[in-house]
């Protein structure tokens, strides 16, 4: 069976708080730490991910990738398998479990993306992390399907917009009836995350997304 791109969302949670208490502590660095992943859940694209199955893919790449001081992730990531270097903006440095969670400490780099992504941190915008994998999936009825054991990890990225509705907290009294559009400010974050990244890099890498 051929394998597909595997992308899933979860909320990084990051307080401006602790932000700053990072940057006093690590020189100005920043160092967070929160869930990168969820097991034996269905997430908002109505896929699970077995436990048995992501243990092994984490321990694997905390054996090879985080060990050598190279797992590293893009802001907003594209639809490759293959770590962009030109966009990379952070490195988790520590990876472990808690309960079915996968928690991580990641480190933002000092690169033009990893700039962005601290500025938008220091802001107190909600951005989501995003598992990016190789595998496939077998249908379980439902609107559910569960990842097959020949997944792969590649990395987990930064990213603007979530998969579907739910996947970024909402203030309380948001109206989310059909008639409201209540990711329109998310979007404006992501056309923003795009212009600044053709400013520094000059390359636009980051597709508009339609409305």
């Amino acid at each position: 069976m051929s394998k597909s791109l595997l992308i899933d969302y979860n909320i990084f949670e990051v307080s401006r708080k602790m932000i700053s208490e990072s940057e006093q502590r690590n020189g100005g660095r920043v160092i967070v730490s929160g869930v990168l992943q969820r097991a034996n859940a269905k997430n908002q694209n109505g896929r699970i991910y077995p436990k048995d199955i992501l243990a092994r893919e984490v321990a694997e790449y905390a054996k090879i990738q985080v060990a050598e001081n190279r797992a590293l992730g893009e802001l907003d990531h594209p639809e490759s398998s293959i770590v962009n270097l030109q966009n990379v903006s952070h490195n988790i440095r520590r990876v472990w479990w808690k309960g079915d969670d996968v928690m991580g400490e990641v480190e933002v780099l000092g690169t033009p993306a990893g700039n962005i992504l601290k500025e938008l941190l220091r802001a107190g915008i909600k951005l989501g992390i995003s598992s990016r994998g190789l595998g496939s999936v077998k249908e379980l009825g439902e609107g559910t399907v569960a990842v097959e054991n020949d997944f792969e990890l590649v990395c987990w990225d930064f990213v603007s917009n979530p998969s579907t509705h739910g996947a970024f907290m909402r203030p309380k009294g948001v109206n989310e009836s059909v008639n409201r559009t209540p990711f329109d400010k998310y979007e404006k974050v992501n056309n923003i995350m795009n212009q600044m990244l053709c400013d520094l890099t000059c390359k636009c890498s980051l597709p508009k997304r339609n409305k």
